[in-house]
């Protein structure tokens, strides 16, 4: 979608999360699965998207990022957990 910016979660191999922005969430994680994402999922593949979130503006999508890159691990696990929940009950 032209105009929106993603917030994304993905699980590396090793279990660890890390937090992202991309204007295509598809194409960010297959960067990172090929070794060109970020330096510390280079080591860590393959990952898997697990949680997003859409922005309409980069500046609301980046604050987002900093927030959730703030959360404990903990806080992340129940951030994923409760997407996922949510999409069940649809």
């Amino acid at each position: 979608m032209s105009g929106a910016h993603f917030v994304y979660i993905v699980r590396c191999a090793d279990g660890t999360l890390y937090t992202g922005y991309a204007r295509e969430i598809g194409a960010r994680v297959k960067a990172h699965n090929a070794g060109r994402g970020a330096k510390y999922t280079a080591g860590r593949r393959p990952v898997r998207p697990v949680y997003s979130e859409r922005f309409r503006s980069l500046g609301k999508a980046l604050r987002r990022e900093h927030q959730i890159k703030r959360l404990s691990r903990r806080q992340k696990q129940s951030l994923v957990a409760g997407r996922r929940n949510r999409e069940r009950a649809l």
